[in-house]
């Protein structure tokens, strides 16, 4: 593989032209296909094998011309104090809400509170229900523009009132904490290199593959039902990987110019060498991506599969635009050691055989190598001690009473709550199919009645049937807020009653809703997370045995990312779900952790994890191949690769802890679970526990087994086959040919 991608990157070094041109063809193509396509909203969510999804689409059969998903609303009203609800002058501001509301195409049903009894016991608080045609996801923004004035009119009027419900849901904006991810990037790049202009070679190829991904992604978002979460990962991983990837490359290619080589040769060398590695840390992030869809949820194979897009071309990019966009740089990308003018250069850069002091890398790998049981002690300590809060994890998806304090969703919930109890913000529907049954109504009875005799519940609505009248809806309000465990074992229990009451008589007992979806989504990705991370880090391991050519060192590979997710995933329940440090994350509300994140993080750190395992231990794996001792060949690899790694993890952690400044909680919740298990896994295992276990083991960590080294094919990760290229080097003129053969 070395020997391919060399002539690849003289190739695009030489016809840079002709390289440059298609990559701005590919952007201006997909940049076209974005604006000319129909625009999307955000993807339908559904959540297939699940009883709470059974329930929906038997809903959408038996309740024809409703949508059981439809976007709903509540319209909270509070009586100012002193006041009832119920008063003369309150009532008539609230009906002409209600007349308000129900001027809307997409609007199906608006609530009384004073016909359906939504006033509480006390009359200080009331609430009109509104249920919309489409999805929350799918509404217009006219229809949430006339949900919004509506409630601001009756504020005029004296009403304290806020709106909850999905209906008011949109994407959180992020991209003033992108954009300053991005500006740490440069400074780190700048710092790195020396040089503004190698520094702006990886923001701008990134950006071109994220500007390529996304737009891709919008093109085909009404026809493949993709939403802007779909986005919003992609450009997110699309711009970590892209920055990663060609910061490898162009490192390397100072690395070659610093022993002398023409840049041309340094161009081929630079995708030969570090482009292999760029190869196979793609490949390992493409597998992560792609086996979300393990998990079975349509929306999140999509996300995966469109981020993993995104890091494919941005392989691609690292491998021939990067040597292209060198072509046209010429001189003004300096050796490694060398900085610009402009930055205070004009000093040479060292030559590695004369002498000098050591860089920071070889320094720290040195110290490892001399006490590598003391390091590795201290490293797997430290994480297993931020793993401890981990075993407390309480997994759940957000709710209104997760938002902010100042958002108006937060605030309905809070007034629902005080007025009518927790358990009423998130009501359970049981949906009876009494198809099969002799006696339907004797079955829609018997059903309320078990579920009254079961604890935590404060109301049971009267069985609402479908015309066909063998299929009826039953409303249950808990006492307890929907993410708590308790409403879980309600839901648990109505099912397990549910089986008794088919036994007796014929009816299926199923419970959906929004509470039981948040439940049965929960539990589908819990169930999920063992045989997708067997998945992952099965075909990861198989792939790096492949890069390294070692049994071990992949090994010790996948139990260092272990340590570290867990490690992250103790921190984020720390924080979000126990409250340490939650005042200087921004945490207003804790709570469950989103059921998402440890399957989402898995995957993602996994990727990433990855690339500075391959990047970094690839060197060590080249010193060692080409003859230098298993201790000296991690000095050698922290002294070329410990810059650069470390260079990427910060710009990492800068781009994820943007996104801890979102209102929204599950993306600060994200953004700090990713940026704190890139910390860990690039600064404690990568940079402290991989060295000292290389050191430990010694030759054993290159060991493989005779008949499993034939069987396996050579990729030449590490650059053999271009040792020779320094006596031997292909003319210019044949580089063209040599490719077409290869």
């Amino acid at each position: 593989m070395a020997t391919f991608l060399y002539k690849l990157g003289r190739l695009a070094f030489r016809r840079r032209h002709f390289v440059a041109l298609i990559w701005v063809a590919l952007l201006t193509l997909a940049g076209v296909g974005a604006a000319s396509a129909p625009a999307a909203g955000n993807s339908s969510f559904s959540v297939p094998g699940t009883e709470s999804q059974k329930a929906f689409d038997l809903l959408e059969q038996r309740f024809p011309g409703t949508t059981a998903d439809g976007a709903t609303a509540r319209v909270v009203f509070k009586a100012p104090s002193g006041e009832k609800m119920t008063a003369a002058a309150n009532k008539k501001i609230v009906k002409k809400t209600v007349a308000e509301l129900k001027d809307g195409s997409e609007v199906a049903l608006v609530d009384d509170p004073y016909k359906t009894g939504a006033v509480s016991k006390d009359g200080t608080v009331a609430y009109a229900s509104v249920r919309y045609k489409v999805s929350g996801m799918e509404l217009k923004d006219s229809t949430r523009d006339a949900l919004k004035e509506a409630a601001q009119d009756a504020r005029g009027a004296g009403l304290t009132v806020e709106v909850g419900g999905d209906a008011l849901t949109a994407a959180p904006e992020t991209g003033a904490t992108e954009v300053i991810g991005i500006a740490i990037a440069a400074v780190v790049l700048v710092i790195t290199f020396g040089s503004l202009l190698a520094a702006g070679l990886p923001l701008v190829t990134a950006l071109i593959g994220v500007g390529i991904g996304v737009s891709t992604i919008a093109a085909l978002a009404s026809a493949l039902d993709l939403g802007t979460t779909t986005s919003t990962l992609a450009s997110m991983i699309g711009l970590a990987v892209g920055i990663d990837y060609a910061l490898f490359i162009v490192s390397r290619y100072r690395a070659e110019l610093a022993e002398g080589r023409e840049r041309e040769e340094a161009a081929g060398r630079a995708a030969g060498t570090a482009g292999s590695a760029v190869v196979f840390a793609g490949l390992t992030v493409v597998i992560a991506l792609v086996g979300l869809s393990v998990v079975n949820i349509p929306m999140l194979t999509k996300m995966g599969v469109a981020a993993a897009g995104t890091v494919a071309i941005a392989v691609l990019i690292a491998l021939t635009l990067i040597p292209a966009l060198l072509g046209y740089a010429g001189r003004k990308v300096r050796p490694a050691g060398e900085k610009s003018k402009l930055l205070g250069g004009g000093r040479k850069a060292k030559h590695p055989h004369k002498a000098g002091r050591p860089n920071m890398g070889t320094r720290w790998a040195s110290f490892v190598v001399r006490r590598p049981v003391a390091v590795l002690l201290l490293g797997v300590v430290g994480l297993g001690a931020a793993a401890v809060p981990a075993a407390s994890l309480e997994l759940g998806l957000p709710d209104d009473g997760s938002q902010p304090t100042s958002t108006t969703q937060r605030r309905a919930y809070d007034l629902l709550s005080d007025g009518f109890g927790p358990g009423f913000n998130g009501p359970l529907m049981v949906v009876v199919d009494a198809k099969g049954s002799d006696h339907p109504k004797t079955a829609f009875k018997e059903v309320g009645k078990e579920i009254k005799g079961l604890k935590d519940v404060v109301t049971v609505t009267p069985a609402a049937p479908n015309e066909a009248g063998d299929t009826a809806t039953i409303t249950v309000i808990p006492k307890s807020k929907p993410s708590s465990t308790t409403t879980e074992d309600l839901v648990h229990a109505i099912r397990d009653k549910g089986a008794d009451i088919k036994a007796d008589t014929d009816a299926q007992v199923l419970v959906t809703g929004t509470t039981a979806m948040n439940i049965d989504t929960s539990q589908k990705l819990n169930d999920a997370l063992v045989p997708y991370l067997a998945l992952v880090v099965g075909l990861a391991f198989l792939l790096l045995i492949l890069v390294f050519r070692s049994i071990l060192v992949p090994l010790k590979a996948a139990l260092g990312f272990l340590l570290s997710v867990m490690a992250a995933l103790g921190a984020v329940v720390a924080v979000f779900q126990w409250g340490w440090l939650s005042g200087l994350m921004g945490v207003e509300e804790t709570g469950p952790i989103m059921s998402m994140m440890p399957i989402f993080m898995v995957g993602v750190v996994f990727g990433l994890a990855m690339d500075y395992e391959v990047f970094l231990v690839t060197r060590m794996r080249e010193a060692y191949v080409h003859g230098e001792k298993p201790s000296q060949a991690v000095v050698t690899g922290f002294k070329h690769g410990a810059r650069v790694v470390t260079a990427a993890a910060v710009i990492m952690i800068a781009v994820f802890s943007g996104f801890i400044g979102s209102s929204e909680s599950m993306i600060k919740m994200i953004g700090f679970g990713l940026a704190v298990a890139v910390f860990f896994d690039a600064f404690i295992v990568r940079m402290a526990i991989v060295p000292a276990v290389l050191a430990l083991l010694g030759k054993k960590a290159w060991w493989l087994p005779k008949w499993l080294d034939r069987a396996l094919p050579n990729v030449d990760v590490e650059g053999e086959g271009l040792r020779t290229r320094d006596e031997d080097r292909p003319r210019d003129g044949d580089v063209d040919r040599e490719l077409v053969r290869a």
